[in-house]
């Protein structure tokens, strides 16, 4: 289960690292994603993009502890209910980050960033215990 979720998060990483890009193509043109965007202004980024970014920053900000803590577990044979349940709460929280900062809902966004951490912590413990 742990190579699952680690696979699985790490497509929701790459999810996170096209929604800006794909947003903002739409917006700006294919030509602007296929050329230098030397021109794009920081300032001139629509706000779902901005968020979008913001977005995927976060979530590479969360996702090295939650793989490292994984690959400890993995390396040392320590999977249990901790490792499981803290795996799935952390990948079903970052899922639902998303489209939650990107739709801008104030508050919820940030809970649902704390459960996540909740699920690292699930891992860490059992990593830690190993």
């Amino acid at each position: 289960m742990t190579v699952t979720l680690l696979i699985l998060a790490s497509v929701l990483g790459f999810v996170h690292i096209f929604a800006a890009i794909l947003v903002e193509t739409r917006i700006r043109g294919a030509a602007w994603n296929a050329g230098p965007r030397d021109h794009t202004d920081p300032e001139d980024v629509p706000v779902i993009v901005g968020r979008l970014r913001r977005a995927q920053a976060n979530f590479l900000e969360t996702f090295p502890f939650f793989a490292t803590l994984m690959l400890i577990c993995l390396v040392s044979g320590t999977e249990d209910w901790r490792v499981t349940t803290g795996g799935w709460i952390y990948l079903a929280a970052r899922a639902a980050y998303l489209p939650i900062y990107a739709k801008g809902t104030p508050g919820i966004r940030s809970l649902i960033w704390l459960v996540s951490i909740l699920g690292i912590a699930l891992i860490g413990w059992a990593a830690a215990a190993g």
